[in-house]
């Protein structure tokens, strides 16, 4: 058993290497132009509050692990933020879509029937190039939906260039560029709710116990 332990430096490293990562995170434009993270976040922000008061929806796409968060941010946009969102990941949908048109347009055929100017969609792909997620992206700019990209693994992966506002996390760590994704869309979502955190303080300035 003693191979399924590891010790206080190892976790200690690997949380230290994940924050650094999502710290690290490089938004761009449109245009490859970078944005600082804040006013990327920023304008998100603008964008899904602005989509849902004109009548507007958030579309979430994912594969797999950002399948999940896919699904989790349209429940807790839709709850908590009351923002109308959704997921396109429907079981039943996708394979029936994936057998009858192949798996590389089951997000693309739903955006081409449920997608509206105005929409804004999120596109998240650890790799940045599954090709149902770059066909979902095709399919919004299409429909004329403000796009935000969330990828990770190489620099110059095929979806990080897509969207209007474009997330990347610099590394090939599938656990770590999930979690990021999730923390960004989390973040956008507290920050419309308001749920902002008191100034964290350094060990110098902090009281003394």
């Amino acid at each position: 058993m003693s191979s399924f332990r590891v010790d206080d430096r190892e976790v200690r490293d690997y949380f230290t290497t994940l924050s650094r990562h999502m710290i690290g995170t490089v938004a761009t434009s449109g245009s490859g132009n970078k944005l600082e993270l804040a006013d990327a976040v920023s304008e998100v922000m603008a964008c899904a509050v602005r989509a849902h008061a004109e009548g507007n929806k958030l579309i979430f796409v994912g594969n797999g692990g950002s399948a999940a968060i896919a699904s989790h941010m349209a429940t807790d946009y839709s709850k908590n933020g009351d923002i109308r969102s959704l997921a396109l990941n429907d079981g039943s949908m996708l394979t029936c879509l994936g057998n009858d048109l192949g798996y590389e347009q089951v997000f693309a055929k739903q955006i081409e029937l449920h997608a509206r100017p105005g929409d804004l969609m999120f596109a998240i792909s650890s790799s940045g190039n599954s090709a149902n997620i770059i066909n979902a992206v095709k399919a919004a700019s299409g429909a004329k939906c403000t796009i935000i990209t969330l990828s990770g693994f190489a620099a110059d992966n095929k979806l990080r260039s897509r969207g209007n506002i474009n997330f990347y996390i610099a590394s090939d760590r599938y656990g770590f560029v999930e979690i990021g994704h999730l923390a960004i869309c989390h973040a956008v979502l507290d920050f419309i709710c308001d749920l902002r955190l008191p100034a964290v303080r350094s060990a110098a300035t902090a009281p003394h116990a």
